[in-house]
This record gives C-alpha cells, sequence and structure tokens, in this order.
C-alpha cells in the first residue's frame, strides 16, 4: 500500500489507494486530519472536513459572492462627501 503519514501534514495517499479506502481517508478528514492525495508521486488533491472547508473559504459557501451582501456590508456615512467623485470628460468618437 502506498500510504505514509507526514507529521502535522496527515496521512499521504496515492489515488488509486484513495479510491479503494475512501471511507477511511474521509473518516480521517472529518476528524481534522486533512489527508494529501498524490497521483504519480506528486501531490494533487487534499481532502479535509466540511467545517474546515468552511472556516477557510471565510463562511457558508452559498453567502460567499453575494454583490447584494457585500454592498450592504459597506459602513454607512453620515458624510455624503466623504467619497470624491471623479471627474470623466466624455471623448468624440466618429460613427
Amino acid at each position: 500500500m502506498s500510504e505514509s503519514r507526514r507529521p502535522g501534514r496527515g496521512r499521504q495517499w496515492a489515488l488509486q489507494d484513495a479510491k479503494n479506502k475512501l471511507s477511511e481517508v474521509v473518516r480521517a478528514a472529518e476528524r481534522g486530519e486533512p489527508q494529501i492525495v498524490t497521483r504519480r508521486g506528486v501531490e494533487t488533491a487534499v481532502v479535509i472536513s466540511h467545517d474546515d472547508f468552511e472556516r477557510l473559504s471565510g463562511g457558508p459557501t452559498y453567502a460567499r459572492g453575494s454583490l447584494a451582501k457585500s454592498l450592504l456590508a459597506m459602513p454607512a456615512s453620515d458624510d455624503a462627501t466623504e467619497f470624491e467623485r471623479v471627474q470623466l470628460v466624455p471623448r468624440d468618437i466618429d460613427l
């Protein structure tokens, strides 16, 4: 079997072994132990728990990237002149 333990980095699995022992790989990830998967000896993927994924990605995946949430999270200001407008002059074009 091509599986090895790496201190502080979890286990390392060859892809075929990870496929054959997927339940064991997932259980270890659930316990907070990242599982590194290699293909032809090259570290290719890491299996982590869902909780670790949410923590590392900054929150629930469904809330990430929402323009409305980003705009609503902007600090409000009572001073309307806080942001200076850029003065742009349109240019002439030939049609």
